[in-house]
């Protein structure tokens, strides 16, 4: 990965995170050293993009990077599929969400960004100490997915269908969701 995609990819992380994330974390879901991210952070500022350091990390001050929740269906065997074209296209996975008529919204924070990430996930998952969110649902569930433009996010949207893992809203379900 180049110089200008690094720190966009960088700038797309900060912008979709909640909390601040640490430099540790960036290097490692960029696979550089975190000097390159002290580097990356200086050059991004030197743009006149606020980026504030915390003891906790970095945060971008301003606009939050766009987003979009995506209805999806899959099992098991497909999971790493759906995330790999998801982040493979740019986007990053902030968290994964079921509507269950019992419980109601069940939600959990997933931040994933990063290939490396992809496999830490899948071996958590793999270790059968607990299934996934969807298969409360039959494999039906939503994911808020960040992205540096619509246009990304419009990319997996259509990645998401020809891999037939988009599934079709519901009439009572929210029309703000994919």
């Amino acid at each position: 990965m180049k110089g200008e995609e690094r720190r966009s990819r960088l700038l797309t992380i900060l912008k979709a995170s909640r909390v601040p994330v640490s430099g540790t974390k960036l290097s490692e879901s960029l696979k550089v050293s975190r000097q390159v991210i002290v580097h990356d952070i200086a050059l991004l500022r030197a743009d006149g993009t606020e980026i504030i350091s915390t003891a906790k990390g970095y945060v971008v001050h301003g606009k939050s990077a766009p987003e979009r929740v995506y209805k999806v269906i899959h099992d098991d065997e497909r999971m790493e599929e759906e995330l790999k074209l998801i982040v493979g296209l740019g986007g990053i996975v902030k968290d994964e969400f079921i509507y269950h008529k019992v419980y109601g919204e069940v939600r959990v924070s997933l931040d994933i960004s990063s290939e490396e990430d992809i496999k830490k996930y899948m071996e958590l998952i793999r270790s059968g100490k607990s299934a996934p969110l969807g298969n409360a649902t039959s494999g039906y569930h939503y994911h808020t997915v960040t992205a540096e433009s619509e246009e990304t996010l419009d990319a997996i949207m259509d990645g998401l269908w020809k891999a037939g893992l988009l599934a079709k809203l519901k009439d009572y379900e929210p029309s703000s969701l994919v």
